[in-house]
């Protein structure tokens, strides 16, 4: 992939940039007000194009990604910026610093908990 104009492209990243997932299973109920907030939540972060689609960039990548996430979106760095900030508060995606810059992963147990709620209607 090349980098922008100016800029060093960025090493792509070890799998082991992110904190490792965590693997307890989710017994939670997929029915009821508790579960319809929490897939209401998670739905509204996934409520943008550019959303979804770094949520799929980073669901195809093994580790995380940090510069390259700018590089596949035809956004402004700040517009970026603040999708990945409604995704990680939503919790779909963990972030971890890496010097100068965040690099991002998909946090894979709230997948999981979202294909439940969506499955469940």
């Amino acid at each position: 992939m090349k980098g922008k104009p100016g800029r060093k492209p960025n090493p792509t990243p070890s799998a082991g940039c992110c904190p490792p997932p965590r693997g307890e299973d989710d017994r939670r109920p997929v029915e009821g007000p508790e579960a319809d907030a929490e897939l209401a939540t998670l739905t509204k972060a996934l409520g943008h194009p550019a959303r979804v689609k770094i949520l799929r960039l980073l669901t195809r990548r093994e580790g995380c990604i940090c510069g390259e996430i700018v590089e596949g979106l035809d956004l402004a760095q700040s517009t970026v910026s603040q999708h990945l900030k409604m995704l990680k508060d939503a919790g779909l995606i963990r972030g971890d610093i890496d010097g100068p810059r965040i690099c991002y992963c998909i946090e894979p147990q709230a997948l999981r908990r979202l294909r439940a709620l969506i499955g469940s209607l």
